[in-house]
């Protein structure tokens, strides 16, 4: 909270140097005064991560993924280390008594995680792989490209690079797929949401949220979930995706993502 108000004054000057203003806000609303991803501090914390394959280390003449995969390179430890302090500092600071993390990352090392973190609830978002995809191309080179004119590289510079962030991508699905299917994950502790049902079905979804974090469903709780559910009613996203841009097909992301239709979205 101290430090909040500390840099507050700042934070005009900030935002102008922030690479969140890079985003395309039709598709990633955000700022430095958002909620953002927790795995980003590992990018500013240690200089590495899926963050710094996903925007820097695809550039390379090799491939470097084993660089961040934790099957071949496993820091989950020191990374676990650096989010429980960060996360005790919040609740902290905030007086809360739990706190709400957001980590792409997890569908990677969930075992891990869930091993040091045994009591933590985890909600696992499932959406149409044929918009996930294409969004998360589309996020990282949209901010590529305001920055350092992406489209304007060399073709195979540009295709070598979504090619291998096309197989991140599919790899985090599938992993996740692989221990969910191989019981290597406690299921007891987590819940698989579905984008649909969200978007369709707010209201019962919360109530399963709620029942499943074991949280006390307030009044003033109860008409935020209300009026979030009829926004979401006639909520149409105003970024559109071309999978020809990015070189793919509806064909090619549906076999490599044959298993999350099966399991998850049959």
């Amino acid at each position: 909270m101290i430090l909040q108000k500390c840099i507050k004054p700042f934070l005009p000057l900030l935002e102008k140097i922030s690479p969140a203003r890079h985003h395309s806000t039709a598709a990633h609303k955000t700022s430095l005064t958002s909620v953002e991803t927790d795995d980003v501090s590992l990018l500013f914390r240690y200089l590495d991560g899926f963050f710094l394959y996903g925007f820097f280390l695809t550039f390379d003449d090799e491939d470097l993924f084993h660089w961040v995969d934790p099957n071949i390179t496993d820091r989950s430890s020191r990374d676990f280390s650096w989010f429980e302090s960060m996360w005790k500092r919040n609740i902290l600071t905030n007086k809360g008594e739990r706190y709400i993390g957001k980590l792409f990352s997890l569908s990677s090392n969930l075992p891990a995680f869930q091993k040091r973190f045994p009591d933590a609830k985890v909600l696992y978002m499932v959406r149409d792989p044929l918009n996930v995809i294409p969004s998360g191309l589309s996020l990282v080179t949209g901010v590529l490209d305001k920055k350092f004119n992406f489209w304007s590289l060399d073709e195979k510079i540009r295709m070598r690079f979504i090619d291998r962030l096309y197989n991140a991508l599919i790899e985090l699905l599938n992993r996740f797929h692989h221990d969910w299917t191989n019981n290597n994950i406690n299921k007891e502790n987590v819940l698989v949401v579905r984008f649909d049902i969200m978007m369709n079905d707010f209201e019962t979804l919360m109530d399963q949220i709620i029942n499943f974090i074991d949280i006390e469903k307030k009044d003033s709780l109860a008409k935020v979930i209300q009026d979030t559910a009829e926004s979401q009613k006639s909520y149409k996203s105003k970024h559109k995706y071309d999978l020809e841009k990015f070189g793919l097909t509806e064909d090619r992301i549906k076999m490599d993502c044959k298993a999350i239709y099966q399991t998850f979205l049959s």
